[in-house]
């Protein structure tokens, strides 16, 4: 008789679950360049808080670094940027401004504000988070600078940051050839990986047909889809392709279209293909990925009809990156956009209305009991909170395990830097170091809080803080405390609700 395996719970496994990757090197890079070189020119010119705040609002936009094309990420790391801004503008005000109680309230109202609007995408969520954050800093950490210098800062480092994402070459390896890819168009890097990385998926789609993982295949081809078509869709100043480098790849791109649906007709059919029929979607692959042309093709199987629209799929995608200036249609193929209506929707609907209300209650409640213990640095609290209630990062009780690991972890080892280390150049040093590995750690939430945890330490003792390390643990656990009990309490109309607001957005 067999033994009854024990479940681990899903909030425990995704707690002990870290994504797996390669290092994304351009991206350390840029981190290692952003925050601590800007603190570094403010502290020699006798400007250390205009640094720490320039530093955190590249460490933030560090934060929203993720793998994509240059014209995407103007957006990605662009809005989330301004909003963190306007939130530090509003929170310095309204700190210097208005009474206790009525800073709570405006605290509520803005992560209600926030709360709502982070259900419409991703990119509204970071700035949502980044507005909440912003305020929480501006209106308690003690700064010389009046609200619009703070805002300037701050938005002056995240677009540091975004200049180094624009401008710097991706050293990219072609596959085949150990020689860096500088010689390739590098503006279009990003674009180029995506669509490659619809072929492969497309390649590995064909080779788990009629196996146990072609369900988990087709939603990785659908999400490479997605992510090329949000890679090719960026912000523009011409309808047009401008260049024939940009054209090629709209085309390579709707050429992967119809090997697609074919690929998924054959993994719902759900019987085995021979191994070749998955080498055509690698060798496009390899071609985009060094722009070069196809080159022979593997012999067709037609034995079946979706092995024969799979063949024709592939000859046509191989006719496209062979003849591609000569596509009739040279418009480019784009999301279609969202109306404001449709945005308004999203932020009122069920989803956005009960977000809205569990992060203006978190939000509100960490800063009425943080200024309640009258701490001079109470931002820490209520910016915590903000963290931990965000849906997208992972179920509540394993943000709320990670948060706290990750923090307990930093401060011990920022408490162990500061003790050895010179200042301000140490410090400054770490920043630089912490910088560097926000891009790795954000495979995982403990790891991504013990860095920032160890980054913004740092910042704070270098703005003229000694003894930030231990009593951010305290605080944190009173975060986590107040997130625990927040996220878990019913909301009016919530029964019933999650399925309401599946069926309306399906």
């Amino acid at each position: 008789m067999s033994r009854p395996v024990l479940a681990v719970p899903p909030w425990l496994a995704h707690a002990l679950r870290a994504q797996r990757a390669p290092v994304p090197w351009s991206a350390v890079t840029r981190g290692a360049l952003a925050a601590g070189p800007l603190l570094l020119v403010a502290v020699l010119l006798d400007r250390a808080s205009v640094g720490v705040l320039a530093a955190l609002g590249a460490m933030l936009a560090g934060i929203n670094d993720r793998p994509g094309s240059r014209r995407a990420s103007v957006k990605r790391l662009g809005v989330p940027a301004l909003a963190g801004a306007a939130g530090l503008l509003v929170g310095t005000y309204a700190g210097e401004r208005v009474p206790a109680p009525a800073l709570v309230l405006v605290l509520t109202l803005l992560g209600l504000l926030a709360g709502s609007v982070s259900a419409i995408g991703p990119v509204a969520s970071g700035a949502g988070t980044q507005l909440l954050v912003a305020a929480a800093i501006g209106a308690g950490m003690p700064l010389p600078e009046s609200g619009g210098e703070r805002a300037l800062a701050f938005a002056g480092g995240a677009a540091w940051l975004l200049a180094l994402r624009l401008l710097l070459p991706t050293p990219a390896v072609v596959a085949g050839d150990a020689r860096p890819a500088f010689w390739l168009d590098f503006r279009f890097d990003g674009e180029r990986d995506a669509v490659a990385k619809v072929y492969d998926a497309i390649a590995a789609l064909l080779d788990a047909t009629g196996t146990a993982n072609a369900t988990a295949r087709r939603a990785a081809l659908t999400a490479a889809l997605d992510h090329a078509q949000d890679a090719l869709a960026g912000p523009r100043l011409r309808r047009y392709a401008s260049s024939s480098t940009e054209r090629r790849l709209h085309a390579q791109y709707a050429a992967a279209l119809p090997l697609a649906e074919a690929a998924t007709a054959l993994a719902w059919a759900g019987d085995a293909v021979p191994g070749r029929a998955a080498e055509g979607p690698r060798r496009l692959a390899a071609a985009v990925r060094a722009n070069r042309h196809t080159g022979p093709l593997p012999a067709p199987a037609r034995s079946a009809p979706a092995l024969r629209a799979l063949d024709d799929a592939l000859l046509q995608a191989a006719e496209a990156f062979d003849h591609e200036e000569e596509a009739p249609d040279k418009r480019l193929h784009r999301r279609r956009r969202r109306t404001v209506r449709s945005l308004v929707r999203g932020a009122l609907g069920s989803g956005g209305r009960e977000y809205g209300i569990r992060v203006a209650l978190c939000f509100g409640a960490s800063s009425a009991v943080a200024q309640a213990l009258h701490h001079e640095h109470w931002y820490w609290l209520p910016a915590t909170a903000v963290f931990l209630v965000k849906p997208d990062l992972g179920p509540l009780a394993s943000r709320v395990l990670c948060r706290a690991a990750g923090t307990v972890l930093g401060a011990v080892l920022f408490a162990g830097f500061a003790a050895v280390l010179p200042r301000p150049e140490g410090l400054v040093a770490l920043v630089a170091v912490c910088g560097a590995l926000i891009p790795v750690s954000t495979r995982h939430f403990a790891a991504q809080t013990g860095v920032v945890t160890v980054l913004v330490l740092a910042l704070v003792m270098v703005g003229g803080d000694p003894q930030a390390s231990w009593s951010r643990i305290a605080e944190t656990l009173l975060a986590c405390a107040i997130v625990l009990l927040v996220g878990h309490l019913p909301m009016p109309g919530q029964r019933g609700g999650g399925v309401r607001a599946r069926l309306v957005k399906a």
